[in-house]
C-alpha cells in the first residue's frame, strides 16, 4: 500500500527536520545500501523530480500465527511529477499472470516463489528478499509494458500501526464482517455503516473475505474496491493533520514497517514531490475477472485501460526506452 505511505512519509518529512526523526526513517526504509553496500546517485534528470516512476507495492500478513510469504495485497503504481498524479491499480491475488518465459502462476505467488528459489540456492534472507525483488520487477514491467523502477514492502502490522497514528480513519462498512479464526488469531466483528475504525479494524475491513458466522463472504474485487476507499480516507486523514506528535508517530510507524528498494536521496525527493497530493488527483483501477478454479481470469477490456493508464503515466519513459533501447 505504497500510495499512503508516500503521502504519510510526504506529509512526515516535511515536518521531519522539527522531530529529527525523518532521515533516519527514511535510510531505514531504503534497502539501497544493502544490496549494493553505498548509497546510488541518481543523476539529476533521472530522478523522481523530473522522471515518472512506476511501482510494484506488495502486501505481506507477516503475523506469527499465520504469516507467509505470498503478497496478499499487491498494486502497481505509476507516478507523475509534471501534474502530480498517480494511477494506482489493484490486482487481485488469485489472478492468471502469463508471462513468456515464465511459469503461469496466481499473481500473489510469484515473489514467494522468487524468494523460496534465491533460499535454496544458498543466499541469505536479505539476498533473497532482494533477488526476488529484481524478478517480480522484470515479470510484471513484462505483464504491463512498462519499467518497474522500484519495489515496495509492507506488512499488515504496519498498516495497522500507521492508521492508529493518525487516529483512526473515517469509512462506509458496506456489510455486515464477522470472522473468527482462533488459530489464525483473526476475529473480525464489523457492522454496516459509516463509522471510524482504529488501525485493527481497518484491517479487518480491507482483508475481509470468508465468514463463518452467517455475514455474507466477499470476493478479492470487494476487497480491492475496499483497500482503495481506504486509501482514499488514509489521504484525506493525512491532509488534515495538524499534530506533530501525530506526525512523529506516523514516521515511526512507516520506518519500522516498510522497506523500498530505492536510493534514500530518491526517497526523499519522491515524497517533497508528492507532498500534497490529494484523494482526487489519484486514479483507481481494479482489475476484475471471472473465477475458474484455481485461478481468477482478468477481464482483457479492464487489463487494457489499467494497461492504458500505467503507459499514460510513463510514456516519457516509454518514448525514451524505445529512442535509446535501453
Amino acid at each position: 500500500m505504497l500510495p499512503l505511505l508516500v503521502i504519510a512519509g510526504a506529509a512526515a518529512w516535511y515536518i521531519g527536520d522539527l522531530l529529527g526523526t525523518a532521515k533516519e526513517a527514511i535510510r531505514n526504509i531504503s534497502t539501497d545500501e544493502e544490496e549494493k553496500g553505498e548509497t546510488t546517485v541518481v543523476p539529476p534528470e533521472q530522478s523522481v523530480r523530473e522522471q515518472p516512476i512506476a511501482m510494484l507495492v506488495m502486501g505481506l500478513d507477516t503475523r506469527e500465527k499465520i504469516g507467509g510469504m505470498n503478497t496478499d495485497v499487491l498494486m502497481a503504481a505509476a507516478f507523475d511529477p509534471e501534474k502530480k498524479r498517480a494511477v494506482v491499480v489493484t490486482i487481485p491475488r488469485d489472478s492468471r499472470i502469463d508471462v513468456e518465459g515464465y511459469s503461469t502462476r496466481k499473481a500473489n505467488a510469484y515473489y514467494a516463489n522468487f524468494y523460496s528459489a534465491a533460499r535454496n540456492k544458498g543466499r541469505d534472507a536479505k539476498e533473497a528478499d532482494l533477488q526476488a525483488r529484481r524478478e517480480v520487477k522484470e515479470l510484471f514491467g513484462k505483464f504491463f509494458g512498462i519499467p518497474i523502477d522500484y519495489t515496495a514492502k509492507i506488512n499488515f502490522k504496519g498498516f495497522s500501526d500507521i492508521v492508529d497514528a493518525l487516529g483512526g480513519i473515517e469509512v462506509y462498512v458496506d456489510q455486515d464482517m464477522r470472522y473468527k479464526d482462533v488459530a489464525g488469531g483473526t476475529d473480525i466483528n464489523l457492522k454496516k455503516g459509516f463509522q471510524k475504525l482504529n488501525g485493527d479494524q481497518a484491517l479487518d475491513f480491507v482483508r475481509y473475505r470468508q465468514s463463518n458466522a452467517g455475514t455474507r463472504q466477499s470476493s478479492d474485487l470487494e476487497r480491492n474496491r475496499r483497500q482503495s476507499e481506504v486509501i482514499g480516507a488514509l489521504t484525506d486523514r493525512l491532509m488534515s493533520l495538524g499534530s506533530l506528535t501525530k506526525l512523529d508517530d506516523v514516521i515511526k510507524a512507516v520506518g519500522n514497517n516498510l522497506s523500498i528498494d530505492m536510493p534514500s536521496s530518491e526517497i526523499e525527493r519522491m515524497i517533497a514531490v508528492y507532498f500534497g497530493i490529494r484523494r482526487s488527483d489519484i486514479t483507481f483501477i481494479q482489475l476484475d475477472g471471472k473465477w475458474r478454479s484455481p485461478y481468477m481470469h482478468l477481464d482483457e477490456a479492464k487489463l487494457e485501460e489499467a494497461k492504458a493508464a500505467l503507459r499514460e503515466i510513463m510514456a516519457p519513459r516509454l518514448a525514451q526506452r524505445e529512442a535509446t533501447g535501453r
